[in-house]
C-alpha cells in the first residue's frame, strides 16, 4: 500500500509540472510550496479535564501524541464553557471579541450574528479560503449549530464541503448530523452509531478518498467524556474501583469564595458523593473510545506515509470538577480546574518527549495553525499568539506573554428555581441546581480574570460584576489547590496594577492582546494600550491615570 501512494504521489508532483510548464500555474514554487505544506489535525475533546486526572486513561493518547511531541503543562481556555471556549478555538479571540457569551442562540451561539460576522474569519475558513487546505469537520461544532432560527443544518459552517456535524449538544445515541447539509439520524446500534466511533470511521474514511494534490486540516470533536456520560459496551465495567480524586479543596466549604460557591452544602450528602464517583468514573469509560480513536487515526497516517508531514493537536474546550469546594458535578467557574485543559502536539520539527511549562490558551490554536500554514496571522486581527516557535525549540528567542485573560458571563433568572427557594433570584434553573440544592451557575456568577505565570509570580486575578464588586486573588505556588483568597491581605501596589491589567486585557483586541503583563519587565500601565475608549471599563481605566 505504502508503494501505491508513493507511486501516486509522484505522479501528482509530475502532473504539477507539466501543469506549470504549460502555463496552468504562475510559478512552479508555489505549487511545490502547497504540495510540501503539513497537515494539521486537531482533536477537540468535550468537558476534558486535566487538574483531577482526566487524561490518565487515555494512555495511548500520551505515548502516539505527547510522548512523540511537546505537553503543554499550563494550557488555559478563555471561557470555561462548551461554546464560548469553542468560538474562541476558531476565532482566536476572547469571547469580549466574538460575542459569545453561553451555550444558548441568545447568547450568540452559532447565531445568524455569529454566521455572519465571525464563521467567515475561522481559521479552518482562512485555510480553506487563503492557503488552499482541503478542510474537514466531523463532530460537535458549536452547541446550538442546527437550530432552525439559525438556518438548520443545511447551514454548512466555515464554506465546509465536507461536513459531518452533530445538531446541538453532544449525545452517544440518537442524535441527527448534519452530512454535507443533509440530516442523517442515528439511532442506539452501537456498531453503527456510537458516536465517537462514527467520527473515527468519518474521519478515516476522508483521509482514505482526500485529494493528495493539497495539504489538508481535519478537525474531530468528540463526545466524551461530556454527559450522557455513555460509554461503549466493552468499557461499561472499565475502572470499576476508580472515585474522584480526593485532593484538599474536595467537599471543602469554599470560604472566602464568592457567593456562589459558598452556598454549596458541606458536607455534601453520600448520595451527591455517590453521584459524582459514578460521573467521574463514566467519564473515564467515555475517554476509551476517544483513545482508541487516536490510535486509529495516528495508524492510518503511518501506513499512508503522511504521519511526518501532520501535525496532530489534542486538547479540550474546557475542565470539569467533580465535587471540588462541594460543588458536585460542572464547570463555569474560574478554578484550575474548570479553566486548565490539556495540550499535546506532534508533528514535523517537534522533538520527542518534550514539556513546556509556557502559558498558552486556547486563543493560541488558530494563529498557531495558521502559522504552520504559512499564513500571517496579523491580517487576521486574533487576539492569540502562535506557539509554534515553543514547539520548534526557537522558544529562547521569543518574548512570551506572562498573562492570559479568563471571562465568563453567569446564567439565571429573576424568579429563581423554585426546587430550591432558598437560594432566591438569580439562580440557573437550566442547571436545576442539582443534587441537594448546589447551583453551578447565577446571574452574578459573571467575572473576569488574569492568569498570570511569570518568573516569581504565579497568580489569578478575578473580579465579578456584581453588587459587591466581589475580588479573589490566588498565589498558585504557595495555594495550588486555591484555598485562600489573598485578596485583602495582598500588597496594594500589586492589587492595583492586576485591576488595570484586567481593563486593558478586557477591552483589547489583536496586537493589544499581547502587550507586557504586570510581572514583565516592559510593563506600563499605559492608557494608549486600551483599544476601545469607549468600554465602560476603559473609560473607568483612563480616568485613574490622568
Amino acid at each position: 500500500k505504502k508503494k501505491m501512494i508513493s507511486i501516486r504521489l509522484w505522479l501528482t508532483a509530475l502532473l504539477n509540472y507539466l501543469l506549470v510548464s504549460a502555463g496552468w500555474f504562475p510559478t512552479y514554487s508555489r505549487v511545490e510550496a502547497t504540495f510540501h505544506r503539513p497537515n494539521i489535525v486537531l482533536i477537540l475533546a468535550d468537558d476534558l479535564d486535566v487538574a483531577i486526572g482526566g487524561m490518565i486513561p487515555l494512555k495511548k493518547t500520551k505515548k502516539l501524541i505527547g510522548e512523540a511531541g511537546i505537553s503543554f503543562t499550563n494550557a488555559y481556555v478563555a471561557s470555561p464553557l462548551c461554546c464560548p471556549s469553542r468560538a474562541s478555538i476558531l476565532t482566536g479571540k476572547y469571547p469580549h471579541n466574538h460575542m459569545v457569551v453561553n451555550n444558548t442562540l441568545e447568547g450568540n451561539c452559532s447565531s445568524p450574528a455569529w454566521q455572519k460576522r465571525h464563521e467567515p474569519n475561522t481559521f479552518p475558513a482562512l485555510l480553506s479560503r487563503h492557503a488552499q487546505y482541503q478542510t474537514f469537520f466531523a463532530g460537535k461544532y458549536l452547541n446550538e449549530y442546527g437550530n432552525s432560527e439559525a438556518g438548520g443544518i443545511e447551514c454548512l459552517p466555515m464554506a465546509q464541503k465536507k461536513w459531518i456535524d452533530m445538531e446541538k449538544n453532544s449525545k452517544y445515541y440518537n442524535y441527527t448530523l448534519s452530512v454535507n447539509g443533509k440530516a442523517r439520524k442515528h439511532g442506539e446500534n452501537y456498531s453503527k452509531d456510537y458516536l465517537t466511533d462514527v467520527l473515527a470511521n468519518a474521519s478515516l474514511n476522508f483521509l482514505e478518498y482526500k485529494s493528495s494534490s493539497r495539504p489538508f486540516f481535519l478537525m474531530i470533536s468528540t463526545p466524551a467524556p461530556h454527559s450522557p456520560w455513555t460509554a461503549a459496551p466493552q468499557y461499561e465495567k472499565s475502572f470499576a474501583d476508580v472515585r474522584a480524586p480526593r485532593e484538599a479543596n474536595f467537599d471543602v466549604h469554599g470560604k472566602g469564595k464568592h457567593w456562589l460557591i459558598r452556598q454549596a452544602r458541606t458536607p455534601m450528602s453520600n448520595s451527591s458523593v455517590q453521584f459524582l464517583d459514578d460521573v467521574y468514573r463514566r467519564r473515564w469509560q467515555t475517554l476509551l473510545s476517544v483513545d482508541d480513536l487516536v490510535e486509529k487515526l495516528v495508524q492510518h497516517l503511518d501506513t499512508s506515509g503522511e504521519l511526518q508531514n501532520t501535525y496532530i493537536f489534542f486538547t479540550s474546550d474546557n475542565g470539569y470538577h467533580t465535587g471540588q469546594f462541594s460543588l458536585p458535578v460542572d464547570k463555569r467557574q474560574l478554578y484550575e480546574f474548570d479553566i486548565k485543559v490539556p495540550l499535546l502536539v506532534r508533528g514535523p520539527g517537534i522533538k520527542p518527549n518534550q514539556t513546556c511549562q509556557m502559558l498558552v490558551a486556547n486563543i493560541d490554536l488558530g494563529p498557531t495553525i495558521m502559522d504552520i500554514a504559512g499564513h500571517s496571522v496579523n491580517p487576521t486581527q486574533m487576539d492569540g499568539m502562535s506557539f509554534l516557535p515553543l514547539m520548534s525549540g526557537q522558544g529562547n528567542n521569543v518574548t512570551w506573554r506572562t498573562d492570559v485573560l479568563l471571562e465568563y458571563n453567569g446564567e439565571g433568572g429573576d424568579d429563581g428555581d423554585p426546587s430550591c427557594p432558598v437560594l432566591g433570584p438569580g439562580v440557573s434553573r437550566s442547571k436545576q441546581c442539582f443534587p441537594d440544592c448546589v447551583c453551578e451557575d447565577a446571574s452574578n456568577n459573571t467575572y473576569t480574570c488574569v492568569r498570570t505565570l511569570a518568573r516569581g509570580a504565579n497568580l489569578q486575578y478575578c473580579e465579578f460584576e456584581d453588587s459587591e464588586l466581589f475580588v479573589e486573588v490566588y498565589n498558585l505556588t504557595a495555594d495550588p489547590f486555591q484555598l485562600i483568597n489573598i485578596a485583602k491581605t495582598i500588597d496594594q501596589e500589586v492589587l492595583e496594577k492586576m485591576n488595570r491589567r484586567t481593563i486593558m486585557l478586557q477591552t483589547c483586541s489583536g496586537l493589544s492582546c499581547r502587550t507586557p503583563g504586570v510581572f514583565e519587565p516592559r510593563y506600563r500601565s499605559d492608557a494608549r494600550f486600551v483599544l476601545n475608549s469607549n468600554h465602560p471599563r476603559a473609560r473607568e481605566l483612563l480616568k485613574s491615570l490622568k
